[in-house]
């Protein structure tokens, strides 16, 4: 559905009147809403964590990465936008069925459907990556067919697990399977780490799927990774999905199924800041474990900065660039 431009009906708390520790814990502060009109883009938490298949967690990451965005300010200085200009809220957390995969994802993509059928872009916090099938079922049901960019360890492309064909490790073949994601017009990037065997590589190749190497990904400019992404979704409806898994533990602990040898958060953002102009559909930040962060949050930090990227792309692709805040408006301590 195409997007409407915006004036800022919905805002954050300022921090200069209210102090980043005090209130409800939302998503960067903004508020708390459950209705769509005058709603450009609504975070939306998926506290599920039963497709996990090492280190449980994730059920509680929403509310790490709500709780690290209270930090967050409007002005993205390297794309020259506000990011709170497309009026955001916080939609709350989705109902989900612990124990359950396949009820939770029928359940996630019944609960985006009122935000798409509005042409609001939804940012979903998580809870494991099983939840990306729900997302992508509900754009599927709008836009048909759509296409994925995915910075990852994992290519998430495998049959099964425990003999389990829902976990989170396999909803991007689901997906095709199902016909809602198209593998030719998907990216997957950033995989490393000790594997099974080859095919853990070649299965998303054999698929459709672009795939980019951790190392092939860090020897790409940031500019070239943006060009072969461009060139690979073309002008389709395409989803942004991001695993903290693809950091360097060093700077993700808080995750899963953590692999060494990853990226850091300066090169995503770069990453990311190359992918300016491309109007994705739906984001997601996934696969934050709290109880193996450090104390002083840093996966979840990690997480809600990414998330700040995520709602700068957004803010491009809608053209809402404003004139810079003022110091005295913006520039919160």
């Amino acid at each position: 559905m195409p997007k409407a431009s915006l004036a800022p009906r919905y805002q954050p708390v300022d921090a200069l009147n209210a102090p980043r520790y005090t209130g409800v814990r939302t998503f960067a502060r903004c508020p708390a809403v459950r209705a769509t009109e005058g709603v450009g883009l609504a975070a939306v938490g998926v506290p599920f964590d039963t497709g996990t298949s090492y280190r449980a967690g994730a059920r509680f990451g929403p509310e790490a990465i709500r709780s690290a965005s209270t930090l967050l300010r409007p002005w993205h200085p390297q794309l020259e936008v506000d990011v709170f200009a497309q009026s955001v809220v916080d939609w709350g957390d989705l109902a989900i069925v612990p124990g359950n995969a396949r009820r939770t994802v029928a359940q996630i993509a019944e609960g985006l459907a009122p935000l798409l059928d509005a042409g609001v872009t939804p940012l979903v916090m998580g809870g494991d990556h099983s939840i990306l099938l729900g997302e992508l079922r509900a754009h599927a049901a709008v836009d048909g067919p759509v296409g994925l960019v995915l910075l990852d360890a994992h290519a998430d492309t495998w049959d099964h697990y425990y003999g389990e064909q829902l976990f989170h490790g396999t909803p991007l073949r689901r997906a095709v399977e199902e016909g809602v994601l198209d593998p030719t017009r998907s990216v997957i990037a950033g995989l490393r780490g000790p594997l099974y065997d080859a095919a853990d590589v070649d299965a998303p190749r054999e698929m459709g799927f672009t795939v980019v190497e951790g190392d092939a990904l860090l020897a790409l400019a940031p500019q070239q990774f943006g060009d072969l992404v461009q060139n690979v979704i073309r002008d389709g409806r395409t989803m942004f999905s991001f695993d903290v898994d693809v950091l360097d533990p060093a700077f993700a602990p808080g995750t899963g199924t953590p692999e060494i040898g990853g990226l850091t958060p300066h090169a995503v953002q770069r990453y990311l800041r190359a992918l300016a102009g491309i109007d994705f559909i739906g984001f997601d930040v996934v696969e934050v474990s709290p109880p193996y962060d450090t104390p002083g949050q840093t996966t979840a930090l990690v997480a809600a900065g990414i998330a700040h990227e995520l709602l700068a792309l957004s803010a491009v692709a809608r053209g809402q660039r404003s004139s810079q805040p003022t110091r005295s408006a913006h520039a919160n301590p």
